[in-house]
């Protein structure tokens, strides 16, 4: 089933994050995790519907998306990021992209973080945040979004990787095999991996390897 919603505001993270606030339909009920379809009410794009993940909590009055808009695409999300604030949307119902399996390791890669907002603020919410750890990883310091959220959230288990310039504060390099061997202490917990298709399955491939149990990988359905 497909929604109208209107965009409620509209807030830049970054240079080329997005996030938007929107109307919640009536009985709209989603998990931390889930995604939905979504496009703009105007015939040019109304049978172009593309993923987008939900990172608000289940019990806001209102639905929140966070995205990175892509402005030499030319496509959907340049598109939203243009529309003034009371425009409507299309969505459809949630779907499921990540299974919340608790708290654990969450590994992800620029716009991949995504998924794991919606899971961390439940897991905040609940009170069972601490034992979780993120790697995020970005070109440069000025990609890093929701950084003082997180940082409050998951104070030093909030771990910044730069791979494109090196910063005082930041690990710096690509998510290899020596960083998973330092960093990933807890192989007990569910590892939550997000990001380009190569990221994640790099990642996934190099876990196994090193005797992580492939039912504790929890990578996009």
């Amino acid at each position: 089933m497909n929604h109208k919603i209107k965009i409620i505001n509209k807030t830049w993270l970054t240079h080329d994050v997005l996030r938007l606030k929107l109307e919640r339909p009536e009985s709209f009920d989603f998990n931390a995790g889930q995604a939905i379809d979504a496009t703009i009410d105007d015939a040019r794009f109304r049978e172009n519907m593309s993923p987008f993940t939900l990172t608000g909590l289940k019990n806001d009055a209102f639905l929140e998306l966070t995205f990175k808009v892509y402005p030499h695409h030319e496509g959907l999300t340049l598109a939203i990021s243009k529309l003034p604030e009371g425009n409507t949307l299309i969505i459809s119902d949630p779907w499921d992209s990540y299974y919340n399996k608790g708290p654990g390791t969450f590994i992800a890669g620029g716009a991949g973080i995504t998924p794991f907002v919606a899971i961390l603020r439940q897991l905040n919410v609940e009170g069972r945040v601490n034992s979780s750890r993120l790697f995020f990883s970005n070109k440069t310091e000025k990609d890093i979004f929701l950084y003082d959220e997180l940082s409050q959230m998951l104070g030093e288990n909030f771990i910044n990787i730069l791979t494109r310039e090196k910063k005082k504060g930041y690990l710096h390099g690509r998510i290899d095999r020596d960083f998973l061997r330092n960093y990933i202490v807890d192989t007990k917990l569910p590892i939550y991996i997000c990001g380009p298709d190569d990221f994640m399955e790099q990642i996934k491939t190099m876990l196994i390897e090193e005797g992580v149990e492939k039912d504790l990988i929890n990578i996009s359905l």
